[in-house]
C-alpha cells in the first residue's frame, strides 16, 4: 500500500454486552491507554473533562521502533452509542488542522440488542507528519514502510479491542 491509497487498518470483535456498556468503555479515552501496546497514556486539554466534537486530549506513546512521542488529538464526530471519531493533528492546528491520522471506534447492535459489534480503525490523514517524512527519504521502501506501520497498529488495534471485550462482559460477570 502507498500513501496515496489512503492507508487504513480496521479490526472488529463481538462483544457480548449491549452497546450502552460498550460505549461507557469507548468513549472513555483512558480505556484505549489501558489496552493499547503503543498509547501509554492520555489526559485532556485545555480544560476539557469529557467528550465533546472540538474537545482535544494529549496522547503519549511508546513503541520499540520508534521511541517516544506525544500528540494531540481533536474530537471529530460523537454519535453516542454508535461512533467516536478523532483526529491526531498538530498541536498548534487543534481547532482547524487537517488530521496526520483518524481514528474511530463504529458500535453495531446485534440480535436483540444484548450484543455489540466493535470496529476500531486508523486511516492516515493527508497533512505532513514523521511517517511521510520517513517516505521520502526511502521513496523506493515506501509499501515497506507502511506495510509495517499498519501491522504493528493492527495488532495493537486487536489487543485494544481484546482488552475492551474482557472489561465489558468481565463487568456483567
Amino acid at each position: 500500500m502507498r500513501l496515496a491509497d489512503g492507508p487504513h487498518v480496521e479490526c472488529a470483535i463481538e462483544i457480548a454486552v449491549a452497546p450502552d456498556r460498550v460505549w461507557e468503555l469507548v468513549s472513555d479515552i483512558t480505556t484505549s491507554a489501558r489496552y493499547s501496546p503503543e498509547l501509554q497514556s492520555v489526559e485532556w486539554l485545555d480544560g476539557a473533562e469529557g467528550p465533546v466534537v472540538g474537545a482535544c486530549f494529549a496522547g503519549h506513546n511508546r513503541n520499540d521502533g520508534l521511541g517516544e512521542w506525544s500528540t494531540v488529538s481533536r474530537i471529530a464526530e460523537l454519535d453516542q452509542h454508535r461512533t467516536f471519531r478523532w483526529e491526531v493533528v498538530y498541536d498548534k492546528e487543534r481547532s482547524s488542522g487537517n488530521p496526520l491520522a483518524t481514528w474511530t471506534y463504529t458500535l453495531e447492535p446485534l440480535a436483540d440488542g444484548t450484543r455489540t459489534r466493535l470496529q476500531h480503525g486508523m486511516r492516515l490523514g493527508n497533512a505532513e507528519g514523521p511517517l511521510q517524512a520517513f517516505i521520502a527519504q526511502h521513496p523506493d521502501r515506501e509499501e515497506q514502510i507502511i506495510d509495517g506501520r499498519l501491522a504493528l497498529l493492527r495488532t495493537g488495534i486487536e489487543t485494544t479491542l481484546a482488552g475492551v471485550k474482557a472489561d465489558a462482559e468481565g463487568a456483567t460477570a
